[in-house]
């Protein structure tokens, strides 16, 4: 939830579903009520600046490659509170998405498929477990891949809506999160996508030991 520079326009284009092999494994740290904390750095040209950050997991449902959640932003210089969102992701699962974003202001147009990935390609290529992945990709946005034993889930996470604040709070949702998630520690990573806003604004999240036990969040109502 970068500053808001520019309102961009809704997107009108949804994913497609695919048919790959089989889907991610079940991980405990990927799982309803696990939480995560860390910051997202959002500096631009004209200043460094991190805010902290919490992240629980709503729900998750694998079978179609769903699952969605709270952000909770701290420490944010025009906010007089925490400012929390809602977000639904889609997994990477080569069944129910492929590695081709296709809407969210993701670059859609221009001949040939690489040209209409490139902002998926920049973003994916960022994550140090990708490369092993790039090629096919860039042959069919993943389709024949299976990922059911990759030490890593990859997923976007879109903000819906704010919970706790109105949409005259100075920050944008308009964009979304490419996230890399380790199935073997509970780290995150990713990368915030916005063409209205700084490039490859990094999240860093790791998991918390209490995560179901109950996260320092505040009570928020989601509607």
């Amino acid at each position: 939830m970068p500053v808001r520079l520019v309102e961009a326009s809704s997107p009108s284009q949804v994913s497609g579903t695919t048919h790959g092999n089989t889907l991610p494994q079940p991980c405990s740290l990927l799982s309803v009520g696990q939480a995560f904390s860390g910051t997202q750095n959002v500096s631009s040209l004209q200043k460094d600046e991190a805010w902290r950050v919490n992240v629980r997991i709503q729900g998750c449902d694998l079978d179609h490659g769903y699952l969605c959640g709270t952000m909770e932003a701290l420490n944010v210089p025009m906010a007089d509170t925490p400012v929390v969102t809602f977000w639904e992701g889609e997994i990477v699962d080569t069944k129910n998405y492929t590695f081709f974003t296709g809407k969210w202001g993701a670059t859609v147009t221009g001949l040939g498929i690489m040209s209409r990935v490139e902002d998926d390609i920049k973003h994916w290529t960022k994550f140090p477990s990708f490369p092993p992945l790039l090629s096919q990709v860039e042959a069919d946005g993943g389709k024949s891949l299976d990922l059911s034993n990759y030490p890593y889930v990859f997923m976007r996470w879109k903000e819906q809506y704010f919970v706790n604040v109105g949409t005259d709070c100075g920050l944008t949702i308009a964009g979304f999160y490419y996230v890399c998630f380790s199935c073997s520690d509970g780290s995150i990573n990713g990368f915030y996508y916005d063409p209205n806003s700084s490039p490859f604004q990094k999240l860093e999240l790791k998991s918390t030991n209490d995560g179901r036990s109950g996260f320092s969040f505040s009570t928020y109502e989601l509607q």
